[in-house]
C-alpha cells in the first residue's frame, strides 16, 4: 500500500534554539492527537512520512522535531521537506526563537547542559553556533515564534491556539487552575470546583492529583461530583456546537478549585474526555498549577 491510499495527514516540522520551547510544543501537539517524534535526522524525514502513511494505522497527524542536536543534517532539510511535498504533504515548518540572553537565563536556572556543550564550548558560544546553524531554517519557517518573554503556561497555550490547529473547526481546550492565583485571562468559560469536596483533606490523596486513580476514584464516588459534571456535559453539548464559526478557532473552558491539582484537574480531564468521545477532533488539556 502506498501513500497515495491515505488521506494526507498534516505534517508540523518543528524547530528552532534549544531553550527556546521546542519541547514544550512537542507535547503541546501530542495533546492535540499528533503523533510526535522528536530529533529526527533531516535526511531520514522522507522515508519516515513514507512509512507512516504506508502503515493500516497511519496516524491522522504528524509533528517531528528536527534542530541543531545534529548539525551536520540541517542542511539536509529543504531537499527533505521538497521530497515530502512530492509525496502530496504540505510540511509546516514551525521555528521557535529566543534571545541570547534569555537563553542564558534558562540554562542557568535549569542548570541543564546545552546540546552543543559537548564540542567543549561555553554556553554563549554554544548558543552563537547553533544561532548560525539554525539561519537556514529560520529563513524558510512558515512561522516564527519568539518566545523571549513568555512562561511555560503562555507558550503552551499560545501554541494551542495559534499553532496548534488544524483549521479543521473549533478547537477546545480545558484548562485547571488554582483561584488563589488568579483567573486565567483567556478563557471563555470559568466554572468554580470549590463547591465539591475536597481530596486535599484526605492525607492519602493529598500528594496526588486529579490525574491520579485514587483521586478519581475519590470523586467519582460523591453524588455531588456526579451531579456537578452531568450538568456540565449537558451545558457543553448544547453550547459549543452553537460558537463554530469561520471567525472562531478556539474556546476554553477552565475548572478552578483551591489548590488547582485535585478537583479542577479532574474535571477538565473528565470534561475533555467527554468531548473527544462526542466526537470534537480537536480537544487540549492544560493544568496551570501542574504543567
Amino acid at each position: 500500500m502506498t501513500a497515495q491510499n491515505h488521506p494526507t495527514p498534516p505534517l508540523v516540522i518543528v524547530s528552532g534554539m534549544s531553550g527556546s520551547g521546542k519541547s514544550v510544543a512537542l507535547n503541546t501537539f501530542e495533546d492535540l492527537g499528533y503523533y510526535c517524534v522528536d530529533n529526527l535526522p533531516a535526511e531520514l524525514l522522507p522515508e519516515f512520512v513514507r512509512r507512516m502513511l504506508a502503515g493500516d494505522n497511519a496516524p491522522e497527524k504528524i509533528a517531528v522535531g528536527i534542530d541543531a542536536r545534529s548539525l551536520g543534517d540541517l542542511a539536509d532539510v529543504p531537499e527533505a521537506l521538497s521530497q515530502v511535498g512530492a509525496l502530496g504533504l504540505d510540511p509546516k515548518l514551525l521555528f521557535f526563537d529566543t534571545r541570547d540572553d534569555v537563553l542564558v537565563r534558562r540554562y542557568a536556572d535549569t542548570r541543564r547542559r546545552h546540546p552543543l556543550s559537548h564540542l567543549g564550548l561555553v554556553l554563549a558560544d554554544a548558543i552563537s553556533l547553533e544561532r548560525q546553524a539554525l539561519k537556514p531554517l529560520r529563513r524558510i519557517a512558515d512561522s516564527v515564534l519568539d518566545t523571549s518573554d513568555l512562561n511555560i503556561h503562555q507558550m503552551r497555550r499560545h501554541i494551542l491556539t495559534e499553532y496548534g490547529l488544524s483549521g479543521a473547526g473549533l478547537s477546545l481546550l480545558f484548562e485547571s487552575f488554582a483561584y488563589r492565583r488568579g483567573l486565567p485571562p483567556e478563557a471563555d468559560f470559568v466554572l468554580d470546583a470549590r463547591v465539591l469536596p475536597n481530596p486535599h483533606w484526605d492525607a492519602r490523596l493529598r500528594p496526588l492529583s486529579g490525574r491520579d486513580a485514587d483521586v478519581r476514584d475519590y470523586l467519582e464516588e460523591q453524588p455531588e461530583v456526579a451531579t456537578y459534571v452531568a450538568q456540565v456535559e449537558g451545558f457543553l453539548d448544547t453550547w459549543l456546537p452553537k460558537l463554530r464559526s469561520e471567525t472562531r478557532s478556539y474556546v476554553t473552558v477552565a475548572f478552578g478549585c483551591s489548590g488547582g491539582r485535585h478537583r479542577s484537574v479532574y474535571l477538565a480531564e473528565r470534561l475533555a474526555r467527554h468531548c473527544r468521545e462526542a466526537g470534537w477532533a480537536e480537544v487540549a488539556v492544560h493544568h496551570r498549577e501542574l504543567d
